[in-house]
């Protein structure tokens, strides 16, 4: 059996992705959910994971694009461009990791097990030393390195489709590469990349095929489930169909039949 940890991003975003998040993990369908602090409802939300813990590790889903307070100039583009150039504020980089790990311990009394990002920011120039000073600050050096990261490094074959090879380019790959020197836990091969563009149950599955093939054991496979649309949410059409596929016989098939097991991801050395 091939383990994979299967995780629901942007806990906490809005009711209908918390219920579809609670609703999964008592299927036994997802293993991870990424909780956005920022998110005005966070507190309310946070309170009914406690009872959820023993299905889903629980990480902080690191924001600078949403809103919610965290800075004027949120665009992704606007991000990256700030990130490759440098003019990201290094103190305002460590200050809004406190804030929002301080956000996450506050309401549910632990360290994030795992840390990602937003749109991945967490692997952009600037935001990852960031990440990982504060971590170590914070934790201490050993404790730290038992909290995993994640890496946008494309599962197998994956890194030949252009978005996966797109996000691993824009630090993916370079994040990866310093989380194995420094031996930092993180998983092995990332998969759940797409257009957000499946219209259908059928689509999405065809893409999750592909995905649990090139997976392998200790991979991380994203997913934004939500158990309405969002009209004001970018991906908010696509999150229904996402959650009707993932609580659907014929994805409980797709796991027997490609031999995976949806599970937590153990802290370890990156492949």
């Amino acid at each position: 059996m091939k383990h994979i940890t299967l995780c629901a991003d942007d806990f906490a975003l809005h009711p209908a992705v918390d219920a579809a998040v609670l609703e999964l993990a008592a299927l036994g369908r997802l293993s991870a959910t990424s909780c956005m602090t920022t998110a005005p409802g966070w507190r309310d939300a946070a309170r009914a994971l406690p009872a959820v813990r023993g299905q889903l590790d629980l990480g902080l889903h690191f924001n600078l694009t949403e809103g919610h307070g965290v800075g004027p100039d949120t665009a992704i583009t606007r991000i990256l461009s700030q990130a490759y150039t440098a003019r990201l504020s290094a103190a305002a980089l460590r200050d809004a990791w406190r804030r929002q790990l301080d956000a996450f311990e506050d309401a549910l009394g632990m360290p994030p097990v795992y840390v990602d990002g937003h749109q991945h920011v967490h692997q952009l120039p600037g935001v990852r030393k960031a990440m990982l000073a504060e971590l170590e600050a914070r934790y201490g050096a050993a404790a730290a390195r038992q909290i995993w990261i994640r890496s946008t490094a494309p599962a197998g074959a994956l890194r030949w489709q252009a978005k996966s090879a797109t996000i691993a380019l824009l630090g993916g790959w370079r994040l990866s590469h310093q989380l194995q020197r420094q031996h930092w836990a993180t998983n092995r091969g990332f998969a759940g990349v797409y257009g957000f563009d499946a219209p259908t149950e059928a689509a999405y599955g065809g893409l999750m095929a592909q995905w649990l093939a090139e997976c392998q054991d200790g991979s991380l496979l994203m997913c934004h489930p939500a158990q309405t649309p969002m009209p004001d949410d970018a991906i908010g059409q696509q999150r229904p169909v996402e959650w009707a596929y993932l609580r659907s016989p014929a994805f409980g098939a797709l796991l027997a039949a490609q031999g995976c097991r949806i599970g937590k991801l153990a802290p370890g050395k990156p492949a």
